[in-house]
C-alpha cells in the first residue's frame, strides 16, 4: 500500500513539476513571440473556428472622441459596439447605454475589421465600452479622463517594429511600473509600431499580439499616434496599407505634397492635435512635408489652445538631430538629407513659439537634449528639450554619424518612458527594460 502510496505522490509531483516547467517556458518573451508565429499561421490556413482575432484596441479622436477598431477571422453582419459613461457630472442623471454598428472593411478572407467611433462624451470621467461580434462580446473595458489639474499619465513608446520578443520585455518592465491593474491614462507611440505595413503578420506579431501579452494596455488606454516611417506607404493610394491605423480624420484628396509620388495621391491625414491632461501635444507626419502640413504647424503652433496650455509639446516620428544611424546608409546612400525639412523649417518654429517639449523616434536608443531656446543669446535661460525615444524593441543604433553637441544623455538600449503631468509640473522618467531609471527631468511652472 506504501509503494502504491509513494508512487502516486510522486506521480502528482512529477505532473506540478511539469506543469510549473511549462508555466516558465511560456513566460519567456522569446518563445511567446514564437507562439504568436505559430497561432497566425494556424488562423491563416483555416484551422481555427470563427474567433475575435484582435481585441479592440482606442485611438484617442479629437477632445470628445475615441476610435476603436477591432477584427475577426470571418465576417460577421452584426458587429456593434456598446458605449457608456458614468453619472453625467453636474445634472444627477444617468448618462444612456449607446450602440454604434461597426463599419466593416475586409482585409482579406480571414481578416475582417470593424470600427467605431465613440462619442461626443462630454464632461465624462469614465467612458466604458465593449464590442460584440457573433452574438459574443468581449470584456467592458473602461477608459480614465482626466481634466487639467489632474495628475494625467503617458506611457511614451516607439520603434518596437521587428523586435518582438524585446518589445514583450519593454512591455514587462512597463507593468511592473504600472503596478498590477493600473493602466497609463493614454499612449503616446511615436511611430514605427511594425516593420512592414502591407504584412499582417507584422501587424499581429509585432504590435498587437506583444500589448495583448504585456497587459492589454491598448484597450483602455487611448493611444495618439505619431505615424513613422513603417507604418503606413509612402504613395499615400487609398489602399496604402494604413490597415489599423486609419483614425484620423479619413481620407482627403490633396496637392502639392512635393514628392513625386505622391502629387496625384490620396493619403491618410496624421497630423492633428490632442490634450493630455495640462499638455498640449501637436502630432506631425514626418513623412509627409506638404504645404497642408506646414500651414497646420503654423495656425496651431499660435493658437489659444497651445499658446495657453501649461506644456507645450511636439511629437514626430523622425527627429529634427539625429546622431546615430547606419554610416554606410546614412552618408553613402544620402539618408542624412533624408526628411531635413524638421529641422530647417519646423524646428525654427517650435523655437519661435514657445514649444517645451520635442518627442521623437526613428533613431533606435535614447537620447535627451536641453538647450537654449535662442541659439544666437547667450545669455537666455529659456530652455526647450529634444528627446528621442526609439527604443521599444527594434534593433539598436549603436554608430554615431552625427554630433550636435546638444545631447545630455545618452543610452544604447531599449526602454520605455513614462510621461506624467498636472497643472504644475512635467515629470519625464525613462527607464530600460530592467526597470532601472535612466533619465529624468521635471519642467516646473
Amino acid at each position: 500500500m506504501r509503494y502504491y502510496f509513494r508512487r502516486w505522490l510522486l506521480l502528482i509531483a512529477a505532473q506540478i513539476l511539469v506543469m510549473c516547467t511549462l508555466y516558465l517556458i511560456l513566460q519567456d518573451s522569446q518563445v511567446r513571440t514564437l507562439l504568436s508565429m505559430f497561432l497566425g499561421w494556424l488562423d491563416g490556413q483555416g484551422l481555427y473556428m470563427c474567433k475575435i482575432r484582435k481585441l479592440p484596441m482606442v485611438y484617442e479622436h479629437g477632445h470628445e472622441h475615441y476610435y476603436v477598431v477591432w477584427e475577426t477571422s470571418c465576417p460577421t453582419n452584426g458587429a456593434s459596439l456598446e458605449w457608456w459613461t458614468d453619472d453625467v457630472p453636474g445634472d444627477g442623471s444617468s448618462a444612456s447605454h449607446h450602440f454604434v454598428k461597426a463599419q466593416y472593411k475586409m482585409i482579406d478572407k480571414s481578416h475582417h475589421r470593424y470600427s467605431v467611433v465613440i462619442g461626443p462624451v462630454g464632461l465624462a470621467t469614465k467612458v466604458h465600452y465593449r464590442s460584440t461580434s457573433h452574438s459574443k462580446s468581449t470584456a467592458q473595458y473602461s477608459i480614465t479622463r482626466r481634466n487639467g489639474a489632474e495628475l494625467t499619465r503617458v506611457l511614451v513608446i516607439a520603434d518596437n517594429q521587428n523586435g518582438p520578443a524585446e518589445f514583450r520585455k519593454v512591455l514587462s518592465s512597463i507593468r511592473k511600473h504600472y503596478g498590477g491593474n493600473n493602466f497609463p491614462d493614454a499612449i503616446l507611440h511615436v511611430g514605427d509600431g511594425l516593420q512592414d505595413s502591407r504584412k499582417l503578420s507584422d501587424w499581429q506579431n509585432q504590435l498587437f499580439s506583444p500589448l495583448e501579452d504585456g497587459g492589454g494596455y491598448q484597450h483602455r488606454s487611448p493611444t495618439v499616434f505619431v505615424p513613422g516611417n513603417h507604418d503606413h506607404d509612402k504613395a499615400r493610394t487609398p489602399n496604402n496599407g494604413n490597415l489599423y491605423t486609419d483614425m484620423y480624420h479619413g481620407i482627403l484628396t490633396t496637392d502639392g505634397l512635393g514628392e513625386p509620388v505622391v502629387m496625384n495621391g490620396t493619403y491618410h491625414r496624421f497630423f492633428h492635435t490632442a490634450s493630455l491632461g495640462s499638455a498640449r501635444v501637436i502630432v506631425l507626419d514626418s513623412e509627409c512635408p506638404s504645404a497642408e502640413q506646414s500651414e497646420f504647424l503654423e495656425r496651431e503652433l499660435q493658437s489659444e489652445a497651445f499658446q495657453s496650455a501649461r506644456f507645450r509639446i511636439v511629437a514626430v516620428h523622425i527627429p529634427p538631430y539625429i546622431e546615430f544611424w547606419n554610416p554606410y546608409t546614412w552618408n553613402e546612400r544620402g539618408e542624412k538629407h533624408w526628411r531635413e525639412h524638421i529641422r530647417l523649417e519646423y524646428d525654427v518654429l517650435f523655437r519661435r513659439h514657445n514649444v517645451d517639449l520635442v518627442i521623437s523616434g526613428h533613431q533606435h536608443n535614447y537620447q535627451r537634449g536641453t538647450v537654449r531656446r535662442n541659439l544666437q543669446s547667450v545669455g537666455s535661460s529659456d530652455p526647450i528639450t529634444y528627446a528621442i525615444v526609439g527604443g521599444a524593441g527594434g534593433e539598436l543604433d549603436l554608430e554615431r554619424v552625427e554630433n550636435w553637441n546638444m545631447y545630455n544623455v545618452t543610452y544604447l538600449d531599449h526602454h520605455f518612458v513614462s510621461l506624467e503631468v498636472d497643472d504644475r509640473q512635467l515629470r519625464w522618467l525613462a527607464k530600460n527594460k530592467a526597470g532601472t531609471i535612466i533619465d529624468q527631468f521635471d519642467i516646473v511652472r
